[in-house]
């Protein structure tokens, strides 16, 4: 069910995209194959998750450096001995307190098993995160890519993308995220290494 998603697999599924989709042919051409990206699996990845909500990555960086620094491993029993008081101090907001401690509480009662998320499938696996206060289904899609590394991912929430399609596709606005998933079906089963180019292409393609 995994898939390794490094360079080669990467060149790989690009090629395959190449062949179905000549937009992507194109920009291939122009830009070449995107970097790998790689999070570890775990707690410590998705109480990052939810510390990186809604803030800049410089930001959120700083808090989580912070709030790392208040447990000796960052673990979700640690994560629960902790005094609200001394996470808000450390930067988060009262929301995101609650969000990691109701992941903490979930992974330690054992509703939520991270372990687990290997043996499921994409949709099961997406399902069960997203049963978690604070994640929707781009924060499901992300853990699913870059941590499990499956290569059948569209997370079609993110503006990036959606914004980098609409210019690949020379659509005039940007997709909606229904429009987004219609439009790549054809790549599946690559469209995580679609994903992955269009965030290439969002940041490296001429306007």
């Amino acid at each position: 069910m995994n898939s390794s998603m490094n360079s080669l697999e990467i060149d790989h599924g690009m090629q395959a995209l190449a062949l179905i989709d000549p937009d992507i042919a194109r920009a291939y051409k122009q830009l070449g194959a995107p970097p790998e990206r790689h999070r570890p699996k775990g707690f410590e990845t998705f109480l990052s998750a939810i510390v990186s909500q809604q803030i800049s990555t410089k930001a959120a960086q700083a808090i989580f450096d912070r709030v790392k620094e208040l447990m000796v491993d960052v673990t979700a029993k640690e994560l629960l001995s902790l005094d609200d008081q001394a996470l808000r101090d450390a930067g988060l907001s009262w929301r995101k307190i609650e969000y990691a401690k109701g992941l903490a509480e979930a992974i330690e009662s054992g509703s939520f098993d991270i372990e687990e998320l290997d043996s499921l499938n994409d949709k099961e696996a997406i399902e069960s995160i997203t049963r978690l206060r604070g994640f929707g289904r781009w924060s499901a899609e992300i853990y699913l890519m870059f941590s499990l590394k499956r290569q059948d991912i569209f997370p079609a929430d993110d503006l990036a993308i959606l914004v980098a399609l609409g210019r690949l596709k020379g659509v005039e606005d940007k997709p909606t995220p229904k429009q987004a998933r219609d439009m790549v079906e054809h790549w599946s089963p690559w469209r995580s290494v679609g994903a992955l180019f269009l965030w290439h292409y969002y940041h490296g393609a001429p306007i």
